[in-house]
C-alpha cells in the first residue's frame, strides 16, 4: 500500500500560492496496475513526483513500505557530463543492485547505445537518453513501476520490445501510469485513480473510471 497522509502541495506564483492539493489524505493499493486521470493542470505530474519522492510536499508525507522507480518520462537521476555506462552505475548503486558489471551490460544492450554507451549522456539524442533511462529502470526489479508515457521512445522495435518488457514486469510487480493514450492503459492497468480539483476517487474497475474521466455520466461512483 502506498498512503498519502495529510499531504498539500502549492507552487509560488505573482498571485500567491497555488495549490495543488490540500490536505490530501489517500491510499493507493499496490497490487492492482493504476492508472491516474485527470485533466490538462489537475496534478497529475505532480502526483507522480510525489510518490517518487522526487519533489516533496509542503505538508504531509508519502508512506510506502515498497521499493518504486522513478517516473521513467521525466529522466530523472541522468547526469549529462557522464556517459551513460557511469550514470547507469551510479543508478545501480544507488538502487543496491548486486553486481553491477551485469547490470551495465544489460542496460547497454537493452538501450541499443553501443559504442556510444561510453560517451557523455550530453552528446546523446533525446530519443537515446530515453532509451538509457528506460533500460536503467527496467533492469531494476522494483516493487510498483511509475511510468509516464515511457512506451513511446524511440522507434517502432524499441518500442515494441518496451512494450513487452513492460507488461512482463507487470506480471509480477505493480504499474501506476499516466498516459493520454487510453488504448495504453487500457494494456496495462485495471483499476484508476480520478484527480479532480485536488480531490482523488479510486476506481476499481478501469472502464467505470475512464467513463466519468471522459463524461459518460451513465457511469457510477468511485470510492474515496
Amino acid at each position: 500500500m502506498i498512503k498519502i497522509e495529510n499531504l498539500t502541495k502549492s507552487y509560488p506564483s505573482k498571485i500567491g500560492p497555488q495549490y495543488i492539493f490540500k490536505n490530501l489524505n489517500f491510499s493507493f493499493p499496490t497490487d492492482k496496475n493504476v492508472a491516474i486521470l485527470g485533466r490538462n493542470g489537475a496534478g497529475k505530474s505532480t502526483l507522480f513526483r510525489l510518490l517518487a519522492k522526487s519533489e516533496y510536499p509542503d505538508r504531509g508525507r508519502v508512506l510506502t513500505n515498497r521499493s518504486m522507480s522513478w517516473p521513467v518520462a521525466l529522466q530523472t537521476g541522468i547526469h549529462p557530463q557522464m556517459t551513460g555506462r557511469e550514470n547507469a552505475r551510479f543508478i545501480g548503486r544507488i538502487n543496491n543492485v548486486r553486481s553491477l558489471a551485469s547490470y551495465e551490460n544489460s542496460v547497454q544492450e537493452f538501450a541499443e547505445l553501443n559504442k556510444k554507451f561510453d560517451l557523455p549522456v550530453k552528446t546523446y539524442s533525446s530519443g537515446m537518453r530515453a532509451k538509457l533511462v528506460f533500460a536503467c529502470c527496467m533492469n531494476i526489479d522494483f516493487d510498483v513501476y511509475l511510468i509516464d508515457e515511457a512506451t513511446s521512445v524511440g522507434d517502432p522495435l524499441f518500442r515494441r520490445k518496451a512494450k513487452e518488457t513492460l507488461r512482463e514486469k507487470a506480471k509480477n510487480a505493480g504499474v501506476i501510469m499516466v498516459s493520454h493514450e487510453l488504448d495504453q492503459i487500457r494494456e496495462y492497468c485495471s483499476s484508476a485513480v480520478l484527480i479532480d480539483k485536488g480531490k482523488l476517487t479510486y476506481f476499481e474497475d478501469l472502464e467505470e473510471g475512464i467513463a466519468i474521466y471522459t463524461g459518460d455520466k451513465n457511469s457510477g461512483k468511485g470510492k474515496k
